[in-house]
């Protein structure tokens, strides 16, 4: 019912995550990103805990393959769990339990690593880290996007996703982008899409006023100086 792609952009230092599925607000379980750490997806049967777990356990010195290895083994009920994480080495971890739904599969590449469940073919994670590797000039948030886009037509899910959600961090201890599509009947990848258009140009006005707001832009609204 999920297939996500989690990245580590070598020229930023960046770590992101971009995921959908068949459910509601996918955003507000699944990804787990941290600045300086590294970027974790938690899905299938979603337990919310593993990826801060995961990151804990990278930040304190372990990989992220030693990380999802250690944490997916002492978790409870993991054999529903499905596992993904990438650290500042380029260094993946995955773990699929026995109880995954449908089709799945995983596609470890240079500093990422997708895959799924319910798939509609196997390709799809292949898909997503391939595109991710050939926009290595993009910001990471758009090669997210990009392979996001390029699992869907790769084949996607099964069945129609519902929710999308996009987020990146970088060296603050709040997402530099933290974007999500909770519900749509149709598209909400296209609807994640729209929003990181939005988004974009506006990320360092908003990134400003958290840092210096004596520094940052005005909103440009009444009583706003």
């Amino acid at each position: 019912m999920t297939f996500s792609i989690a990245g580590h952009c070598t020229r930023t230092g960046m770590f992101g995550v971009a995921i959908t599925t068949s459910s509601i607000c996918v955003g507000a379980r699944c990804p787990h990103v941290r600045a300086g750490v590294g970027a974790v997806a938690t899905q299938n049967v979603t337990d919310p805990t593993l990826g801060p777990k995961v990151l804990d356990a990278i930040a304190a010195g372990a990989t992220a393959e030693k990380a999802v290895a250690a944490i997916s083994g002492a978790a409870r009920f993991s054999e529903y769990r499905q596992l993904l994480a990438v650290d500042a080495d380029g260094v993946t971890g995955h773990f699929t339990g026995a109880k995954i739904l449908g089709t799945n599969m995983v596609s470890p590449g240079e500093h990422c690593i997708a895959a799924g469940n319910l798939l509609s073919t196997t390709v799809v994670p292949k898909a997503m880290t391939d595109t991710f590797a050939a926009n290595a000039d993009q910001h990471l948030a758009e090669r997210l996007l990009r392979s996001l886009e390029a699992g869907v037509a790769a084949g996607g899910e099964e069945g129609p996703v519902h929710s999308a959600a996009l987020i990146v961090g970088h060296e603050q201890p709040f997402p530099l982008v933290d974007l999500r599509c909770d519900w749509d009947d149709e598209n909400p990848i296209a609807r994640l899409r729209s929003l990181w258009e939005a988004y974009k140009g506006e990320m360092q006005a908003y990134l400003d006023r958290a840092l210096n707001p004596s520094a940052a832009p005005s909103y440009g609204v009444p009583g706003d100086e």
